[in-house]
């Protein structure tokens, strides 16, 4: 057997393998997000477009820090256009194919290639610069408590891989350009190739054999390793490569300052006045005030919390958490994802999604944390998909007040005045302007 028909082989295996889990585990998490409740998101496209386009394809938030955007988008348009090359090894495992766009291309071939290995090098040295950003200047943000365990090796494995995959690229391509010069089927010439013709010199002086087992080895490792890489992701934060889009266009248009009335609550309200209800508040509520675990959240919070990518510049501006206080938006969300994983992996199991005894209040999300929060927005302002911590926060704490009559005792006072007085302060609203009289 070749090495050639083996590569192709084992390419097929591992493409229908790949196929099967990622539509399962793609499944599983569409399943995750539709257990939230609804929440009804129309109109706006133009909007949302616009959206869209400046702040998932363009990065626009990410350049609130110029230097670090700069080499992100480096990776991201890398990641994007690189897998046109990878589009072309797909075609060439299956059909047995060596470089099946070079005979349309021509002489622009090596112009392309030559394009991709610069934005491979570009991605290499980004995540070069990044694993320096978190090992050897320990970046406050990226080292923080609730990266501990598996968040912070899951940052270390993404960017080790793709170090590992560009330089399998450059390692394909270098033996490639050598076995060009020998005569070998397959081979046919394509033109320089800048970046990897750097690497020929280690590699010249070796048998046309071994180059070939090389080459069909970097071959191999750059396929199955992009093909474990979309595995992966979809267990890791960088999820976020794919549904951050989705999100972004289903971000809140409205004011980040408004926040929607409880459903239920209205609900009272207006049966109480005899007014007919606004339909824009009648969301489907699950009977209770606020929230207590993921499944009382809505479809677009789970969302959020799929496409959180950790990169802390939520907590890194809250003023909760700069002046010491247990809350960090980003275990916000952190904290919102493994919950619902683990209501998915119970239901699965065919059990209950009470089963385990768990709440996302208490046994992931406490109090202390809540209570914390400012709601001032800067959390939600700062995002670079428009992931919004704020508002599980208040629906949670809507929960502690209304559902558990657990407030924080200083705000008991201030409730009752607003009930009583319809102000916070503790005077009737008949005295309310004697102010001027000693103005």
């Amino acid at each position: 057997m070749s090495i050639h028909l083996f590569s192709q082989i084992v390419f097929v295996i591992c493409f229908v393998s790949v196929s099967y889990f990622l539509t399962k585990r793609v499944k599983h998490i569409y399943r995750n997000i539709t257990l939230g409740r609804a929440w009804d998101i129309k109109g706006k496209r133009r909007e949302r477009l616009n959206l869209l386009l400046l702040v998932a394809f363009g990065q626009k938030k990410m350049f609130k820090k110029p230097l670090v955007a700069f080499f992100h988008f480096l990776i991201y348009v890398g990641f994007l256009l690189i897998n046109i090359e990878v589009l072309e090894i797909v075609i060439d495992g299956f059909l047995g194919t060596h470089r099946v766009f070079a005979p349309f291309l021509n002489n622009f071939y090596g112009i392309v290639i030559t394009i991709f290995e610069f934005l491979g090098l570009g991605v290499l040295l980004s995540c070069v610069i990044f694993l320096c950003r978190r090992d050897i200047i320990k970046v406050k943000r990226l080292n923080q408590g609730e990266l501990r365990g598996f968040p912070l090796l899951d940052a270390h494995i993404i960017l080790l891989a793709e170090i590992i995959l560009m330089m399998a690229i450059f390692i394909m391509n270098a033996t490639d350009k050598i076995l060009q010069t020998r005569a070998i089927d397959h081979y046919s010439h394509t033109g320089i190739f800048f970046v990897s013709s750097f690497f020929i010199p280690f590699f010249e002086n070796m048998s046309t054999n071994v180059l070939l087992y090389i080459e069909r080895i970097s071959w191999l490792v750059h396929i199955i390793g992009v093909f474990a890489f979309t595995i992966y992701i979809t267990y890791s934060k960088h999820l976020h490569i794919f549904i951050s889009f989705i999100n972004t266009y289903f971000s809140r248009i409205e004011p980040k300052g408004k926040i929607h009335n409880n459903a239920l609550v209205t609900k009272e309200v207006v049966s109480f006045l005899g007014i007919p209800s606004p339909l824009e508040e009648m969301v489907q509520t699950n009977g209770k005030f606020g929230a207590k675990d993921v499944l009382d959240l809505t479809w677009k919070n789970l969302m959020d919390a799929y496409s959180c990518t950790e990169c802390g510049r939520c907590t890194s501006v809250c003023p909760a958490n700069i002046t010491g206080k247990k809350l960090s938006p980003r275990k916000i969300m952190m904290d919102t994802r493994d919950r619902i994983e683990e209501v998915g992996i119970l239901l699965d199991n065919g059990k209950n999604p009470t089963d385990d005894g768990k709440t996302l209040l208490h046994n992931f999300i406490s109090k202390e944390e809540i209570n914390a929060c400012t709601t001032c927005n800067a959390c939600t302002e700062i995002c670079p998909i428009n992931i919004d911590p704020l508002h599980i926060i208040v629906q949670l704490r809507q929960y502690v007040v209304m559902e558990e009559s657990s407030a924080h005792p200083s705000w008991n006072s201030l409730f009752a005045n607003i009930e009583n007085n319809f102000a916070p302060w503790k005077f009737p609203p008949t005295d309310r302007f004697l102010w001027k009289d000693n103005a």
